[in-house]
């Protein structure tokens, strides 16, 4: 594959079906988010706050992480550049959210 070919791949996943697998990325994200800090917080006994973008992020983290060991399988570049995508997305939805709230 080539990288068009992988950003579309990409694109196709995140836009048709696991959107609707998953719904709302922002409300997806802030759950796993949520679930994540509360395990850190009470394993590390230390609070510790993830965000949407931060299960993004970590998510691409995973997938970089999987390059270094095993097989290739176009995958990991696809399903790396969809998790950033989703946490640049985020990242903008929660600015507009902001910018409005000031607005008003």
């Amino acid at each position: 594959m080539n990288r068009e070919e992988i950003l579309d791949k990409a694109s196709d996943l995140i836009m048709n079906d696991r959107a609707k697998q998953h719904g709302d990325i922002v409300v997806n994200h802030g759950n796993i988010a949520r679930l994540w800090s509360a395990y850190l917080t009470n394993k590390t006994r230390v609070n510790i706050a993830i965000s949407e973008q931060d299960v993004a992020l970590l998510l691409s983290l995973f997938k970089i992480g999987r390059t270094q060991n095993g097989k290739h399988t176009n995958d990991n570049y696809i399903d790396g550049a969809a998790y950033m995508a989703i946490g640049g997305e985020i990242v903008n939805i929660k600015s507009r959210n902001i910018k409005k709230e000031t607005d008003e």
